[in-house]
């Protein structure tokens, strides 16, 4: 039986200060190199994962932007992806309209930006800009209208929690959704995606195209929670969210520890 290996990245196999250990680096590419199937699934575009995952010598497609996008790893085509379509000037209508100006995600002339109104950015928002300096999809705009260009594909709203609620409730039955505390800053994230989303969907599709019988996860946060559902074994570090233990096939050590790396190196099916 063929099994398909996947890990979030941020505090899962990412230590806490967004670094991958040489152990973990040398021990997963090295159960690569005897025929581990090995992805990861992670919030993150492709561009940041791979400036922090980048010696890690997967050679299987990558899942990024929660499952919105599938990435080949060694050329970086976009191999599968979602869109909002015509539905997301509906969506920054309604969100300018109550005074939440989301970053958002789109390509723009083939081109991958993320775009930001200049005139409100929030706390959180300077929080998560101060980790992108140099980003070559950072682009800030003076004009509110300016945040409609390119196929948009994902918005991140950071606020205030009781701007966030309503449109959490208002979006979470139409599109795929994702509110929690972002795990370095603490500031309150509402992600918005389009419907079918999910990385759960991800793996899915992956684990088709790869011929694989069984699936094992591991995952420390909510936005986990739906690839735990799907696999057929789920590992939580120890620094996971509760609610995301309740569900796990089991608990394993934290992320500082290298505790997805020992994991796989004691139990992965390397054929």
């Amino acid at each position: 039986m063929k099994t398909l290996y996947v890990t979030d990245l941020d505090g899962t196999l990412l230590r806490s200060d967004q670094t991958i250990s040489a152990y973990t680096n040398e021990t997963i590419n090295r159960l690569v190199e005897q025929g581990m199937l090995f992805s990861y699934a992670t919030a993150r575009s492709y561009i940041t994962a791979r400036k922090v995952a980048g010696e890690l010598r997967a050679q299987i497609p990558l899942i990024v932007y929660n499952g919105t996008f599938i990435i080949d790893n060694v050329s970086g085509k976009l191999l599968h992806g979602h869109f909002f379509g015509e539905q997301a000037k509906e969506i920054l209508d309604d969100l300018i309209a109550h005074g939440i100006f989301p970053i958002v995600y789109a390509y723009i002339d083939g081109v991958e930006k993320f775009s930001y109104l200049e005139s409100a950015v929030t706390p959180g928002m300077q929080a998560f800009l101060d980790t992108r300096q140099g980003d070559i999809r950072r682009t800030a705009v003076r004009e509110a209208a300016d945040l409609y260009r390119g196929d948009i594909f994902y918005f991140t709203c950071i606020d205030e929690t009781d701007k966030l609620e309503p449109m959490l409730h208002k979006y979470r039955d139409q599109h795929h959704c994702i509110y929690a505390p972002d795990i370095y800053s603490g500031k309150q994230w509402l992600e918005i995606t389009p419907a079918g989303v999910s990385k759960a969907n991800a793996i899915r599709r992956l684990q088709k195209l790869l011929g694989c019988d069984r699936v094992v996860v591991f995952g420390d946060g909510k936005n986990d929670m739906d690839m735990f559902e799907m696999a057929d074994e789920c590992y939580a570090v120890e620094n996971a969210a509760e609610e995301l233990k309740a569900i796990a096939t089991g608990v394993i050590g934290k992320n500082d520890e290298d505790a997805v790396a020992q994991w796989l190196l004691k139990n992965a099916d390397c054929k």
